[in-house]
């Protein structure tokens, strides 16, 4: 059994994950508690996130802080980063990671559609940020982990909004890093390539689509949430201090 690289300088810091009740904000909830980080995450589908404080609380690591949001609602998701800071303390890794990638021909697109993709995937990443930046500074520092998407490199059918969100992640990042850089706070994404996670399976594709997809990867094994979530506790933690601006594309080179 491989065994993965452990971070010291992730104990006891709170993290803050959006979106970490399933797919790869789960695995990422995990890696962080199993680093005996202090975890909170934000998520709309209590159902899961439940059942993922359960799991975590059978592997005897620290139970994660869970706050059910909807982070379209703006004020709620301040109200939320608050709670977090009241009930762990200061919030020093922000990981931006909550998304929904819908789907829809381009000739059905409506602006209310294309609002709601900005909302899901890109606005709430900026608003989070400007939240915990005054926390972050005031501990000297912090990290934050945006979350784009391999879908805007190679101009994924009928996500044409969503695309375009996860691009405008890229700008965002290297923004708020030149913005931030002052106060040792760090600003980096994450670029996932075709993560298999329950998700996907339910609605995008199939079993033997999944083995297709990974047949087209310089890496000819599914690329899995886990292997996502090991790049987000690099880039979380110390080892990592003289990153940002950057972006980290994961997708086992798939072409």
């Amino acid at each position: 059994m491989t065994a993965f690289a452990r971070y010291p300088s992730l104990v006891d810091r709170v993290v803050l994950i959006t979106g970490g009740g399933s797919g790869i904000g789960a695995a990422m909830v995990e890696a962080f508690a199993a680093n005996d980080a202090q975890v909170a995450f934000i998520d709309i589908q209590a159902e899961p996130s439940y059942a993922l404080l359960a799991k975590i609380g059978t592997a005897g690591q620290r139970r994660p802080l869970f706050i059910a949001c909807d982070l379209t609602d703006i004020e709620a998701l301040r109200q939320a980063i608050e709670r977090v800071r009241n009930e762990l303390g200061p919030v020093t890794v922000l990981v931006n990671n909550a998304a929904s990638d819908d789907r829809r021909k381009v000739d059905a697109v409506t602006p209310d559609f294309w609002d709601r993709a900005m909302a899901v995937n890109l606005r709430h990443q900026f608003f989070a940020a400007q939240a915990v930046q005054p926390q972050m500074r005031e501990q000297g520092g912090g990290s934050i982990i945006n979350f784009s998407s391999v879908a805007w490199m190679f101009g994924g059918i009928e996500m044409v909004a969503y695309s375009s969100a996860k691009a405008a992640v890229i700008g965002l990042t290297n923004s708020l890093a030149r913005e931030f850089g002052p106060d040792n706070i760090r600003v980096n994404a994450i670029a996932p390539g075709a993560v298999v996670t329950e998700r996907q399976l339910r609605l995008w594709y199939s079993e033997a689509e999944a083995d297709e997809i990974a047949g087209r990867q310089l890496i000819k094994r599914r690329l899995l949430p886990d292997e996502v979530a090991r790049t987000a506790l690099f880039l979380a933690s110390d080892d990592s201090r003289m990153i940002t601006k950057q972006c980290i594309v994961v997708d086992a080179g798939i072409r």
